[in-house]
């Protein structure tokens, strides 16, 4: 039966944080990552923290947030990335038509 509910969320929009880290910050890794989620129809927020890692949170279908982690572990030409930790997180109403570049916390 649990199989069933799964089956059935599968195509429900998600909203995941991803933390990235590694040289991701003075790279243009923010813009990377707006274009990407646009190119994928997700929507969300992309920042930079204070420690210089760049959060990431993003609402789509589970699919679509799979090639963003994916596009995440790459990064653009002069990132390097050594790390992504993605969880589920909240649903924000706020980030949940577009995708934007936001000021760190």
């Amino acid at each position: 039966m649990c199989g069933g509910a799964e089956r059935m969320d599968a195509g429900r929009p998600q909203a995941r944080r991803y933390w990235v880290s590694g040289l991701v910050q003075g790279v243009g890794f923010r813009f990377f990552v707006e274009r990407a989620a646009r190119e994928l129809g997700l929507a969300g927020y992309v920042r930079n923290l204070r420690d210089g890692r760049v959060e990431v949170y993003a609402v789509g279908a589970p699919e679509q947030l799979a090639a963003l982690r994916r596009r995440l572990e790459q990064g653009p030409p002069g990132a390097r990335v050594r790390e992504v930790v993605e969880e589920p997180a909240e649903w924000m109403a706020a980030y949940s038509r577009q995708f934007a570049i936001v000021a760190e916390p």
